[in-house]
């Protein structure tokens, strides 16, 4: 049979991250390359407790079918969520998703067509590039600094592309560099999105996640005219296994969204939602969210001393204040995909570079996690990741000899 697929389909099924992933996994490999909360902070008794009481109070009323918008008393509590992030809105400018990664492909579903332009960070998030590619975006990457996306360069690439939809940025820990853009610069953006009129979608998975330094409030909380779309998860702050997210945005937009969504999946789990709103009206989620930061806090400090102590000399690397990631620059024109057949040879994983970027691909870039591993298993990856460094960059020279 020869089937005939949309262009919207991958002309190659071969999947090299999931791929990388796949070879990560063994039992003997310490990885550093999934975004993995750790699982070991799962709330799991208290929300057996409430999904007990859920089945004893509402059971039918879980499993019926329900609305697309999202559970009212679930969009209730995250409306009380949101205020503490500054952000002041309410239940019908919320949406419940399928998790982050439904709110990225609606927004793109909803305003995208073949051609148009999306505005990314460079690098950024690897599965929303794949979305955005999905529905024919022209995808233009902004270089980024220790300070997030440059501004600067932002602006010049609104007059290089007129035709741009919508930023598109993780301004909080990004994934993958775990950088954080400072206020007056979400200040400046916003400034520009106004001046060439498109939209910020503001991705903020990992916000609540801060050990360090000041909080810096959502580009969202100084939206004085409904330009940008907000949009978050329970993945990092309660468990990722549950699929939901949430969008604000505004009251118009989340009709849009609601209609959009129905054609997608009717609605996000009912039972989740029910169980998640119960916990959040019986537990305090930030009791929760602040053992997760203690944990990450440690783990990232660990990391950070390991890299210090076993990386070789002239290797870049963030110093994240919260999130999951650390991204890593090796000097020279390093080959990743060598660099990482090396480092599993050493029995240690992370993800190459290469995915997260929109265009110009930079050479010698990876990804790093240390939620998912105990700190003995990160001292030793790391140990095992300079010495495979340093064997990439001695065969590099070698080769350059030659």
């Amino acid at each position: 049979m020869n089937y005939h697929y949309s262009d919207r389909v991958p002309e190659s099924d071969e999947d090299p991250v999931g791929n990388i992933l796949k070879v990560a996994g063994s039992d003997k490999i310490i990885s550093f390359a999934g975004g993995l909360p750790a699982p070991e902070l799962f709330p799991v008794d208290e929300l057996k407790k409430v999904t007990d009481e859920v089945y004893d109070e509402s059971g039918r009323a879980a499993l019926q079918y329900s609305v697309a918008n999202g559970l009212p008393e679930l969009r209730e509590q995250i409306v009380k969520r949101m205020v503490k992030s500054n952000i002041h809105t309410t239940a019908d400018n919320i949406i419940i998703t399928t998790g982050s990664q439904q709110s990225i492909d609606l927004t793109a579903k909803m305003f995208v067509n073949p051609g148009d332009t999306v505005i990314v960070e460079q690098p950024t998030y690897l599965c929303a590039l794949d979305v955005f590619r999905t529905y024919g975006a022209h995808l233009v990457g902004v270089e980024m600094d220790d300070d997030g996306m440059k501004i600067d360069a932002l602006e010049q690439a609104f007059v290089a592309n007129p035709n741009t939809k919508f930023i598109y940025t993780i301004p909080s820990f990004q994934n993958p560099t775990g950088r954080t853009m400072p206020f007056d610069r979400r200040q400046k953006m916003i400034e520009i999105a106004k001046k060439y009129d498109v939209i910020i979608l503001e991705d903020d998975p990992y916000g609540a996640i801060r050990y360090a330094g000041d909080d810096v409030a959502p580009i969202k909380s100084i939206d004085d005219d409904e330009r940008v779309i907000y949009m978050s998860t329970f993945s990092k702050i309660l468990a990722p296994g549950l699929r939901i997210g949430w969008i604000v945005a505004e009251k118009k937009l989340v009709k849009k969204f609601t209609l959009m969504k129905q054609s997608a999946d009717v609605h996000s789990d009912n039972l989740t939602q029910h169980i998640i709103a119960k916990f959040m009206g019986e537990y305090n989620i930030d009791d929760h969210i602040a053992k997760i930061k203690a944990v990450y806090r440690e783990r990232e400090g660990v990391m950070m001393d390991a890299i210090e102590t076993y990386f070789p000399k002239g290797v870049h690397y963030s110093h994240p204040e919260g999130g999951l990631f650390i991204w890593v620059e090796v000097p020279g024109d390093i080959n990743t995909q060598d660099l990482f057949n090396t480092c599993i040879k050493n029995d240690v994983a992370f993800v190459p570079g290469e995915p997260f970027y929109a265009d110009k691909v930079i050479p010698g870039t990876f990804r790093l996690n240390y939620s998912n591993m105990t700190d003995e298993k990160i001292v030793t990856g790391i140990q095992r990741l300079g010495k495979a460094i340093e064997q990439t960059i001695a065969s590099q020279k070698v080769e350059q000899g030659a």
